[in-house]
């Protein structure tokens, strides 16, 4: 987007001011800086040549989420989002090839198999070599990078293979795509198995393609459109003989609404809308369960009421709302190691509400606030289990149910 078209987006702002009390930064810091209006006040003066492209200026554009709860607080429609992307675009191209080329380096890391593995393979390795203990030592003041890397250690495990066992549904119509994303590979397998396990039970037949890439979200939010846009033709060429499902919101988020149309739903969605059978019932979970409301599921998706009816199909269950879900918990993709003390802050209301309810499991359909929350219970040692709804719904089915069926392409 060239730097008129985001000038031209951000002319939309009449800076009403009614975004404020939405913006968890602002919430937090009470900066005009840290707000909506005040971020595009600066993307104008940038880009508009009134201001130079500072270190300060940059800094401010860096601590949003991109949460986007601002956009359905504005009455002027501010296509907030796209809006940040493109500055943010801007702002790389501005940046230095060495600093540009590391940045780009990480997420091919984090968005390849090849350094999921690493990463996973690294992970279980330091677990075994004790790096667990070094990591409760090197604090977040210690270590500006590699604290956040540290403490997410214990939820990365190397990626599954897309093997399974079970009864396959004979009806070819009823076949679906399986969208892993990246990170939820070595942080999530237990959610993948769950899925391809319960859908199996349902009658449907699941594939995995293999030519499947990362979604692009983590490249487009971090300022490199071009690349999200090349993962995404991939996607469409891998998933072009829907239905497709995605585990993580943000993923089914980013495929549906980045411009390809992608036919991908959430699974939670699409669970909730299909027919049960009549004898298939659920065994009782008498525990409290608190269900956490990502921003992308509340904000690109818009309905997370999916995952309210199917944990209410588990009988017995005490369904509870994490308190002001209307908040991000500061995971926000790679935030949670780009903004480490400003991530903390926010996640600190988050375990400060979850030590006054003291459920049992914490459910999230979100990869990152799933690694978020996860870190930040442990350490603050409650015990609540952190997992995808639908690894609940598969615990639940009948003892007789085993197995989980995939279908490589």
């Amino acid at each position: 987007m060239t730097p008129e078209r985001t000038l031209e987006l951000a002319d939309h702002c009449v800076k009403c001011g009614l975004c404020l009390p939405h913006c968890p930064t602002y919430r937090l810091t009470a900066d005009e800086s840290e707000s909506p209006r005040g971020r595009i006040a600066l993307v104008q003066g940038w880009l508009g040549g009134a201001l130079p492209g500072s270190a300060a200026l940059f800094g401010h554009l860096d601590r949003c989420l991109e949460c986007r709860a601002c956009e359905l607080a504005c009455p002027s429609g501010v296509a907030y989002g796209t809006l940040l992307d493109s500055a943010r675009a801007h702002q790389r191209a501005h940046a230095g090839p060495l600093r540009r080329g590391a940045e780009r380096i990480a997420l091919e890391i984090l968005s390849r198999p090849a350094g999921l593995r690493l990463l996973g393979y690294g992970a279980a390795a330091a677990r075994g070599l004790g790096a667990l203990r070094v990591a409760s030592w090197l604090t977040l003041d210690r270590s500006r990078w590699l604290g956040p890397y540290l403490r997410l250690l214990p939820f990365l495990s190397p990626p599954p293979h897309a093997t399974g066992t079970g009864p396959l549904a004979t009806d070819t119509e009823r076949t679906l795509n399986l969208f892993l994303g990246c990170v939820g590979r070595i942080s999530q397998p237990r959610a993948l198995e769950a899925a391809t396990r319960l859908l199996a039970r349902l009658g449907w037949r699941v594939r995995i393609p293999p030519d499947q890439r990362c979604c692009g979200a983590l490249f487009r939010h971090n300022g490199f459109p071009e690349q999200a846009d090349r993962l995404l033709a991939q996607n469409a060429s891998a998933l072009a003989q829907g239905p497709n499902l995605a585990i993580a919101s943000a993923c089914a988020a980013e495929l549906r609404f980045s411009g390809t149309g992608l036919p991908v739903e959430e699974i939670c969605a699409f669970l909730g809308r299909i027919a049960w059978p009549e004898t298939l019932s659920l065994r009782p979970l008498g525990l409290r369960v608190a269900v956490h409301e990502p921003c992308s599921h509340r904000h690109p998706l818009g309905d997370t009421q999916a995952v309210y009816t199917l944990l209410g199909r588990i009988p017995e269950i005490r369904l509870e709302t994490l308190p002001e879900n209307a908040f991000c918990c500061g995971a926000a993709g790679n935030y949670l190691i780009r903004q480490p003390k400003m991530s903390a802050r926010l996640l600190a209301d988050k375990l400060r509400w979850l030590r006054e309810q003291q459920p049992q499991i914490l459910a999230t359909t979100n990869t990152g606030c799933a690694l978020h929350l996860a870190a930040g219970i442990r350490e603050a040692g409650l015990a609540i289990e952190v997992c995808h709804p639908v690894e609940l719904l598969a615990r639940q089915l009948p003892a007789a149910d085993v197995g989980a069926v995939t279908e490589p392409t």
